[in-house]
């Protein structure tokens, strides 16, 4: 209703009272309409809630559910900027091939690792050294181990070819830049050694996968990658802009206090550089994609799953083996932190490190679009699946807490 209705009835003194008092209130009860002055004074005091009022309430709700979209938006940025790329690229590629033109590609990656420069923190890295065992396991798990698991992508039979190549390239790229760490640190890890195995994977990375990708990559598919020139331009295109932010946040004090306080403003900045590269790359590639049946890709994302999954069950048997042989339950490698860290530090890849490398390599394997359309797929199904896997370790702990107070 709009308003309450309130109804005031004032008495005169008993000089102008009605022999008929009860007629007069049935009367008033029936039609709400003033007596004359002679008998009596009814005043009728109407409440309504003011017009803007109303508008605002109104305008209130319609406004309420835009929040949890705005939540989810918020939450789920880097997969939804890098969909949208992807799908920005094959519905209209005009801009992003005018893009691509002018080498925009080149300084969105280079962005892409000023920021991520910024916001690399080092100050936890020391207290990772009394868990120097875990750490040196998760970087040969990471440059070492896993990109022999590229060896088995490349024996899937698949058109087109540069969706098995790109996930193989895939499989020999360091750790993710930023969801493994806190991913681990949602989960209860150790964020220390965490941080340290992504910090040195990705500094080492540079150097080393030049060599994983001539080994592994090249010798299967019969194609020469300039070793040589690919680790100069990785040098140029990653480890120098890494750097400079690095430099820049120990310089200026200030700067890095903002970009702590502002970390997430950062995430989307880097989550927008990263969404430009396939938005680019797809663009320019569109005409080969829609040759692709969607059956074609539906496998090449299996693919990318069972990587994960694959990967997922390599380092636990690893973990689980070397904590046996060194000690068992007293074994640094059988702390639950430790091995949380591990798990799923060394068993995520990351997306914008196999896109500067794809874009050095110049169409050696193929087309680039082809190449690193199956590698989104398979970083955001990583993502989601170690959030799962997390969500289930917090509610098993939570389960557990609560059967222990019982």
């Amino acid at each position: 209703m709009a308003g309450t209705i309130q109804s005031l009835i004032l008495t005169p003194p008993s000089a102008f009272n009605t022999p008929f008092p009860r007629r007069k209130t049935c009367f008033f009860a029936r039609s709400l309409r003033f007596n004359p002055p002679s008998r009596s004074i009814s005043t009728l005091i109407r409440y309504c809630k003011p017009s803007d009022e109303i508008h605002g309430s109104d305008l209130a709700n319609g406004l309420n559910w835009t929040k949890p979209l705005i939540n989810f938006t918020s939450n789920n940025f880097l997969p939804l900027a890098l969909t949208s790329g992807v799908a920005f690229g094959i519905a209209n590629p005009t801009l992003g091939c005018l893009a691509d033109k002018y080498h925009l590609s080149k300084f969105s990656t280079f962005g892409i690792f000023v920021v991520s420069g910024l916001t690399l923190r080092s100050d936890a890295i020391g207290a990772a050294a009394k868990a120097w065992p875990v750490g040196l396991f998760g970087l040969c798990s990471i440059l070492l181990f896993t990109p022999y698991f590229s060896r088995l992508i490349l024996l899937i039979p698949l058109q087109p070819q540069e969706f098995v190549t790109g996930l193989a390239i895939f499989t020999c790229m360091p750790t993710t830049l930023s969801s493994g760490v806190a991913l681990t640190q949602l989960a209860g890890g150790n964020t220390a050694i965490a941080l340290a195995m992504t910090v040195v994977s990705n500094m080492l990375g540079i150097l080393i996968i030049p060599f994983s990708i001539s080994k592994f990559i090249a010798d299967g598919v019969g194609v020469h990658v300039p070793t040589t020139e690919l680790l100069r331009s990785l040098l140029l295109t990653l480890l120098l802009p890494l750097i400079l932010g690095k430099v820049l946040r120990e310089s200026f004090r200030g700067l890095a206090n903002f970009v702590d306080h502002n970390r997430k403003l950062f995430s989307k900045i880097s989550a927008v550089f990263l969404s430009l590269v396939p938005w680019m790359q797809v663009s320019r590639s569109r005409s080969l994609l829609l040759m692709v049946k969607p059956a074609a890709f539906i496998v090449a994302i299996g693919m990318g799953t069972l990587l994960h999954l694959i990967l997922l069950a390599f380092n636990t048997l690893a973990i689980r083996s070397l904590a046996a042989i060194s000690g068992g339950d007293k074994s640094i490698f059988a702390e639950k932190e430790n091995a949380i860290a591990t798990l799923l530090v060394a068993s995520q890849k990351t997306l914008p490190v196999m896109v500067a490398v794809v874009e050095q390599l110049g169409g050696a394997f193929g087309e680039s679009g082809l190449l690193v359309l199956p590698c989104v797929a398979a970083h955001l199904i990583q993502i989601i699946l170690d959030s799962f896997l997390v969500n289930f370790w917090l509610r098993r702990d939570l389960s557990s807490n609560t059967a222990k107070v019982a």
